[in-house]
């Protein structure tokens, strides 16, 4: 009995061992999904990003019509990137309002210059406030908000093109 017992550290051992070099193999999971999905937008009022557009409330989110809500910055390389669809989903009759992250007036409007402006409001969010209220966890990332302002759909990353169709229908279906 007691030679038996010496077995076990070992097989407990390899057990670990096993489950910790299948772990290693699996995918991660690097984005942080927002917890706020399904819910209504935490209160918040942002001044102008830039003199020419209208600053962000979170009233402005409840008038009944969805909305796109891009959280972004002028330093970002894939908020760049992401510009050209963002300007496809705008003609395509999104309604897309901004949140300028760490960022200053003349960085956002050189980049508007630069890449183009689908924006109907860019607020202001220099300390990050907002961004953290929202439970994003970086940018770019874009949220569908629906016309009771509770937050529909959250898009980590980058928008592609092949994102474009697929968060015209969750803006859809967020009517």
């Amino acid at each position: 009995m007691k030679r038996r017992l010496l077995w076990v550290p070992l097989l407990a051992f390899v057990a670990i061992a096993g489950l910790f070099a299948w772990m290693l193999r699996q995918e991660p999971n690097r984005q942080v999904r927002s917890r706020l999905i399904g819910q209504p937008l935490p209160a918040f009022t942002l001044a102008p990003a830039v003199p020419t557009k209208p600053g962000l409330v979170t009233a402005a989110f409840r008038t009944g019509q969805p909305r796109l809500l891009n959280v972004f910055g002028s330093w970002c390389v894939p908020c760049a990137a992401e510009a050209l669809q963002l300007a496809k989903l705008a003609k395509a009759g999104a309604a897309i309002d901004a949140i300028a992250i760490r960022d200053t007036p003349d960085k956002v409007a050189a980049f508007l210059a630069d890449y183009g402006d689908p924006y109907a409001a860019i607020g202001d969010d220099r300390n990050s406030s907002v961004q953290l209220a929202l439970g994003s966890s970086g940018v770019p990332e874009t949220f569908v908000i629906d016309g009771q302002g509770r937050i529909a759909h959250q898009h980590i990353g980058a928008i592609r093109d092949e994102d474009v169709p697929v968060l015209l229908a969750k803006l859809k279906a967020a009517q």
